[in-house]
């Protein structure tokens, strides 16, 4: 894989096996699609991140404009009453959470004061979220019902290691088994964070580095599948940490941010991917269009809950 100017070739030895891919949808150019969720009917909703603008593809496969906040827009997670979960800054720059209804319309769940930069987001258990703050340094704990927030963890395997560094550190969170696992991106760590029985947090450790992982999901048998943003391309990470190459630029792949599997019946082995098209880390050919890119990675995704 080439290496874009600039940045450490960290992936320039990895092996590469492309899988089948498929455009579903652009948007226009300087379109900052952050995040991604995938609802049981197999409707995408996506984030977009400057506008606060949030999007929906359905069976017609065409976006719709689901809703939009005074703000910016970052990670989304479904609930189980079909709600989305959307962090986000509001029009004062305040780290807030919203609540979307299956209709669109938008209220605030919490605000958080104290936080920094509210990132990636994954259910913990029941009306428990967990959510990254990238700059922080640590991941807060949302409990959706009694609509608090708490600090879960913090600590400097999730911080930057200066702050005045411009990429996020703890980013991306999933859990899979009885662990919790986040990609520091500033420092190109993937962290993996036991799970105690009490659903509080044990000694994180760095799983693998470096690595330059944005957002990612896990399929059923443990392997990872990372966007790695400004590389241009999405990875496969096994359990015993060979890492793979299955999607490039010539996929798609240019400004990869993030990523999640069909949940819907016949469709739990496809890896839906969304991009800003390099607005990051922009390519010498110029900005591409934002896109929707299905994978397809022969295995179905592991459950969120």
């Amino acid at each position: 894989m080439s290496t874009p100017p600039g940045l450490p070739a960290i992936f320039a030895e990895s092996s590469v096996d492309l899988v089948p891919a498929r455009l579903l949808a652009e948007f226009p150019a300087n379109t900052f699609l952050e995040s991604i969720a995938v609802g049981a009917d197999g409707t995408l909703f996506l984030s977009s991140h400057l506008d606060g603008k949030v999007f929906r593809i359905g069976a017609e496969g065409t976006p719709i404009l689901h809703s939009s906040i005074t703000g910016k827009a970052t990670g989304l997670a479904l609930t189980s009453d079909g709600n989305l979960l959307l962090t986000s800054w509001d029009s004062k720059d305040v780290p807030t959470v919203f609540s979307i209804s299956p209709q669109g319309s938008a209220a605030v769940l919490v605000t958080l004061p104290e936080a920094i930069f509210l990132n990636g987001l994954t259910p913990l258990a029941d009306d428990r979220y967990l959510i990254a703050d990238s700059y922080r340094g640590c991941i807060w704990e949302l409990n959706v019902a009694e609509k608090s927030v708490r600090v879960w963890l913090e600590h400097p395997v999730l911080a930057r290691s200066s702050a005045d560094k411009q990429f996020p550190a703890v980013n991306g969170l999933k859990k899979y088994g009885h662990s919790l696992y986040a990609s520091n991106t500033e420092k190109m760590q993937l962290v993996r964070i036991p799970i105690l029985l009490d659903g509080e947090p044990g000694e994180p450790e760095v799983l693998l580095q470096p690595v330059n992982l944005d957002d990612f999901a896990f399929d059923q048998d443990g392997n990872l599948y990372g966007t790695t943003h400004v590389y241009n391309s999405v990875v496969k990470i096994t359990p015993s940490r060979h890492l793979t190459i299955i999607a490039q630029a010539q996929q798609g792949m240019t400004g990869s941010t993030a990523l999640a599997f069909g949940r819907g019946p016949g469709d739990r082995t496809s890896l839906y991917v969304v991009t800003n098209g390099g607005m990051s880390f922009p390519p010498a050919t110029g900005l591409e269009p934002a896109k929707v890119v299905k994978l397809e990675a022969g295995i179905a995704g592991y459950p969120l809950t």
